[in-house]
């Protein structure tokens, strides 16, 4: 069996880590292609490496050439070559990045050199093939992932290759630019390795031991997840469990291939495996995890006879693409429809605009505006078998003195949406996790 191993940024902090990376590869001869992200943090108030590489590419904005912010990224280099005592040329490495990122002139040039030099060491760490992700990744004109000319030339790259390192988080326009992912990308280009080189199983290495049944900073040392369908994935990721990139899945969704998350630094731990629906067994287990998110802002509408009104919804929604917003849910009634959307994209005076626009579209008899709204995601496939689940959940929220300002639920039964006001988001999910889990 192949198997198609992701390492974050922990596990790629530092020489020390990277050796840690490289004894654990070793350790399995399943384990072929390794995707890799660039070094995070490898401290407390310590720097990212792909944010130090924004920094970057604002000096060169400014002054045309790399400065200080390269210097930090290039000693994090040269120390972990050094830490992995690593014959690599890593100076003129180094120097060569420079003066690509002043020649490019480009942001997402810029961030994409922390996987690249990343995957340079790491190959000559574990002393296999080192592939360019720019070589392989392609996207399309419209800027989505060229996925069968990807899969194509990913598969043909790794052929012959006993073992081989992917640089991940970004690829190549048609124009010869590169362009990355979003923040996280690399679980995706982990994804794309495994769907093309037709992996029994997709590790992704983090310094978690898998999912957990909500933020363990709310909730002390709560209960992990042994098992997840990619559906409740998709929910908990959605809604702010950041283990792995919501992305991630589609890849290797659409192969079947299981994902397994583990911990680079417990590697002995089972870890959370990600399965089809059709693979998945949930067993008596009610409710899979609890997640969630701040700051929303509700838009509530009301109008007699909206519900025969022909294209109300879509005169609504036309005035978001006009702001070019998105929703996070559309809640509605029979005269009533609210419009969840992420605060963060009505700043500096949107919002009036916003509405504006929609009170010009479609004339509602009252329009009401909520904001400092969290929402809370039960997620569960034994959900929708299981008798009382709603029951259950809202007289946990009452016992902890909450009003519940919102409830969406999905048609599958998968999940329950509750809007809350911000300042109750914790207490909320400490009663909902100790309803269901337990203390």
């Amino acid at each position: 069996m192949i198997k198609v191993c992701k390492f974050g940024g922990t596990s790629m902090a530092d020489g020390i880590n990277m050796r840690r990376v490289a004894d654990i590869v070793n350790s399995d001869p399943e384990r072929r292609y390794i995707v890799v992200s660039a070094p995070g943090k490898r401290y407390g108030g310590d720097g990212k490496v792909t944010d130090l590489l924004y920094e970057v590419w604002e000096e060169v904005q400014r002054t045309g050439a790399v400065g200080g912010a390269y210097r930090k990224v290039a000693a994090r280099f040269t120390a972990a070559v050094r830490e992995l005592g690593l014959s690599l040329p890593v100076e003129r490495l180094l120097e060569e990045t420079a003066r690509e990122i002043e020649k490019e002139k480009s942001a997402d040039f810029t961030a994409s050199r922390g996987e690249y030099l990343a995957g340079k060491v790491m190959a000559a760490c574990l002393d296999v093939p080192f592939i360019d992700a720019r070589d392989v990744m392609k996207f399309a004109p419209d800027g989505r992932l060229d996925s069968d000319r990807t899969y194509a030339l990913v598969g043909e790259a790794l052929s012959g290759k006993r073992r081989a390192v992917v640089a991940g988080f970004y690829g190549e326009t048609p124009d010869g630019k590169v362009k990355t992912f979003s923040r996280g990308g690399s679980d995706i280009s982990g994804a794309i390795v495994a769907r093309a080189a037709g992996a029994g199983v997709y590790e992704n290495w983090t310094d978690v031991s898998g999912f957990l049944a909500c933020d363990p900073r709310i909730v002390a040392s709560p209960a992990g997840i042994r098992s997840l369908s990619y559906r409740e994935l998709r929910e908990l990721s959605y809604m702010g469990a950041n283990v792995l990139h919501s992305e991630a899945i589609f890849p290797v969704r659409e192969a079947n291939i299981p994902i397994l998350i583990k911990n680079t630094f417990r590697p002995e731990d089972e870890g959370t495996e990600i399965l089809p629906v059709s693979k998945y067994r949930y067993g008596d287990r009610v409710v899979t995890g609890i997640a969630g998110k701040k700051n929303f802002t509700v838009i509530h509408l009301e109008k007699s006879l909206m519900n025969a009104e022909i294209g109300f919804a879509h005169r609504v929604l036309t005035a978001l693409l006009k702001h070019n917003i998105s929703f996070e849910h559309l809640p509605s009634g029979i005269d009533t429809m609210s419009v969840v959307i992420d605060s963060e994209y009505l700043s500096h005076g949107v919002l009036e605009e916003l509405c504006e626009d929609i009170r010009a579209a479609v004339h509602p008899d009252r329009m009401r505006v909520f904001d400092d709204i969290a929402l809370l995601a039960v997620v569960g496939h034994g959900m929708s078998k299981s008798v009382g689940t709603s029951a259950r959940l809202f007289d946990a929220i009452a016992r902890a003195g909450v009003n519940v300002r919102m409830i969406d639920q999905g048609s599958s039964g998968l999940n329950i949406i509750v809007g809350v006001e911000n300042e109750n988001y914790e207490r909320t999910v400490r009663a909902v996790y100790e309803e269901f889990f337990g203390r």
